[in-house]
């Protein structure tokens, strides 16, 4: 089987040895991905606004895997306070998948990566598979 890695240009890839994203056949899997810019700063301190910019580089990811948001089939969401981000982080995965209607998890986790990031996003789409 055929396999493309994609790569963002974030510090994180390189440091911890991984791919934004990576096609496997049909299947294309988006790692965890934050609201940070390719310094691997924080975009934004509110929780939409991260999970806005997240979103976006996971779109830029599928397009450069050749599959569309609409092939989405699954997404995972980590808060870091779910009862005061969960409206937010919903509104901006709403905004970009209520058409598409993934499964979709989100959790509450005690820390991500650095402090001042609020929220973190993992999809997995299917080639076609809208």
């Amino acid at each position: 089987m055929e396999r493309l890695h994609i790569a963002s240009g974030s510090p994180w890839e390189g440091r911890v040895g991984y791919a934004r994203a990576v096609r496997a056949g049909a299947h294309v899997f988006v790692s965890g991905t934050t609201g940070t810019d390719e310094t691997g700063s924080v975009v934004a301190s509110d929780p939409y606004a991260q999970a806005k910019a997240a979103l976006a580089r996971i779109e830029h990811a599928l397009h450069e895997a050749g599959v569309r948001p609409e092939d989405v089939v699954r997404t995972r969401i980590y808060v870091t306070d779910i009862a005061a981000q969960w409206e937010a982080v919903g509104r901006a995965h709403a905004e970009m998948f209520a058409g598409v209607r993934p499964a979709c998890t989100m959790v509450e986790v005690r820390r991500l990566i650095a402090p001042d990031v609020l929220v973190e996003i993992e999809a997995d789409a299917i080639v076609g598979g809208a």
